[in-house]
C-alpha cells in the first residue's frame, strides 16, 4: 500500500460464497471514485476462506492479516457456506469474523434502513408502511452473548447434553455504544430508541439504567425512548417510520436488523459499518460489509444483489474518507438505477427483467456517469 499520509488505505476482502461476486462490483465503484472524483485512497485485494486455507492452512493467511492490519478501512464480502465443512472448526475459529471484530474492537455496528420508493411493488411490506422509512440500527458488536464466558457444550451425569452461553455487559461497554447512538441522533432527527429485555434479563436492567444515566449526564437534548425487543420487532414491521436511531445489544441487533430488511425491500439491499474507537489522531478502524451472508445456494451463479455491498462503499466514503458529497452521489446513483427499473432477482417484481450481478454494477456505474456529467454540464 501507498505510504503517502494523505492516502486512505482500503483492504478489499471478498471472502466466500457470493462475497467475491458482490465485492467485485464495489471494487468497480471504488475505482470510479478514485478515477473520476480523485478520492485519495489505495486499494489492496486479499483472500479469505477456503481458497487460502487449501494453500496455506489458514482461512486468514498472513498477507490478508497484514493488509487488514495496515488498512484504515476494510471492505468485506461474506463468510461461510458449504465450504466451511472442508475447513476444520479450529482453523475456521482462528480466522473468524467474530475474532476480527474483537481484534480491532469494532464495537459499534451501524445498519441504515432506508425504504426505496422504487421497490414498493416488490417489498414484503405495504407501500404505506414503508413511506418515509429512514432509520439506523446501532448494534453493539464486541460483547454480549456472542463473546461471553463461560460457554460450551457438556454432558450431564444423566447423559443429557447441555449447551450454555453467557450474556454479559459492563458499564463501559454499554455507555460507549449508547454514546455513538446519541451522537448520531444529533446529526439526524434527534431521537434514540434503546432496545432491551429489562423485564426478564439482568444484563438488560443494567443496559437500560446505564443508557438512562448517560442520557441524563450528556445527552438530555436528545429524545430517548425504550422498547422491549419483542415489541421492537413488531414495531419495525408495523410502523418503521417512527424510528430515527435504534441502539441495542449484540444478539438483539443481529435479529432486529435482519427483520428491518423487510422495510428496505431485501436483505441484499442493506449495508453496514462496524466502527472501532477513535484514536489520538482522530482516526478509527472500520469494516464495511453488506448485511447479507454468503448465500451459498446462489454463489457462482452471477445473480446476487451487489447493492448492499455498493451502499457499504457509500458508508465508507462518508465515515472513513469524510466525503459526504461523494457518499450522497453514490446513494443517488443507486436510487436512480432502481428508479430506471434495474432489478436483481431478489428485488424484482413479477414480470420485471432480472439483471445479473455485473449488470446491476453496470447500472449503478452508468447512473454515476450520467449524474456526474449533469453536475459538470
Amino acid at each position: 500500500m501507498s505510504t503517502q499520509s494523505n492516502m486512505v488505505k482500503v483492504a478489499v476482502v471478498g471472502g466466500e460464497g457470493i462475497g467475491p461476486e458482490v465485492t467485485a462490483q464495489s471494487r468497480r465503484v471504488l475505482d470510479w471514485f478514485a478515477a473520476k472524483r480523485n478520492v485519495p485512497m489505495t486499494l489492496r485485494e486479499a483472500q479469505y476462506g477456503l481458497i487460502p486455507y487449501l494453500a496455506t492452512g489458514k482461512v486468514l493467511p498472513e498477507d490478508t492479516a497484514e493488509a487488514m492490519d495496515e488498512a484504515d478501512a476494510i471492505l468485506w464480502g461474506a463468510t461461510g457456506g458449504p465450504e466451511t465443512t472442508e475447513v476444520p472448526a479450529a482453523a475456521r475459529k482462528a480466522g473468524s469474523l467474530l475474532g476480527l471484530r474483537s481484534k480491532y474492537d469494532l464495537y459499534a455496528n451501524l445498519r441504515p434502513i432506508v425504504a426505496s420508493p422504487a421497490l414498493s411493488a416488490s417489498a414484503p411490506l405495504k407501500a404505506g408502511v414503508l413511506d418515509g422509512v429512514d432509520f439506523v440500527i446501532i448494534r453493539e458488536l464486541t460483547s454480549g452473548i456472542y463473546f461471553g464466558e463461560p460457554r460450551g457444550i457438556e454432558t450431564l451425569p444423566d447423559g443429557q447434553r447441555r449447551g450454555f452461553n453467557t450474556e454479559q455487559y459492563t458499564t463501559n461497554q454499554i455507555r460507549r455504544v449508547a454514546r455513538s447512538a446519541f451522537e448520531l441522533a444529533r446529526t439526524r432527527r434527534n431521537k434514540v430508541c434503546s432496545v432491551d429485555k429489562a423485564n426478564v434479563l439482568e444484563t438488560s436492567v443494567v443496559w437500560r439504567e446505564e443508557v438512562i444515566k448517560l442520557h441524563k449526564e450528556e445527552f438530555s437534548d436528545v429524545e430517548l425512548t425504550h422498547l422491549y425487543v419483542d415489541n421492537a420487532a413488531m414495531q419495525i414491521v408495523r410502523e418503521p417510520r417512527q424510528f430515527d436511531v435504534m441502539v441495542t445489544g449484540n444478539i438483539f441487533g443481529d435479529i432486529l436488523s435482519d427483520c428491518a430488511a423487510m422495510a428496505s425491500g431485501s436483505l441484499g439491499m442493506l449495508p453496514s459499518a462496524s466502527l472501532g474507537p477513535v484514536d489520538r489522531f482522530g482516526r478509527r478502524k472500520a469494516l464495511y460489509e453488506p448485511v447479507h451472508g454468503s448465500a451459498p445456494d446462489i454463489a457462482g451463479k452471477g445473480i446476487a444483489n451487489p447493492l448492499g455491498s455498493i451502499l457499504s462503499v457509500a458508508m465508507l466514503l462518508r465515515l472513513t474518507l469524510n466525503r459526504p458529497e461523494d457518499a450522497d452521489l453514490l446513494e443517488k446513483a443507486v436510487q436512480t438505477a432502481l428508479a430506471s427499473g434495474a432489478r436483481t432477482a431478489d428485488i424484482a417484481e413479477a414480470g420485471a427483467k432480472k439483471l445479473s450481478t455485473v449488470q446491476m454494477g453496470d447500472a449503478v456505474l452508468g447512473a454515476l456517469d450520467r449524474i456526474s456529467a449533469k453536475e459538470h454540464a
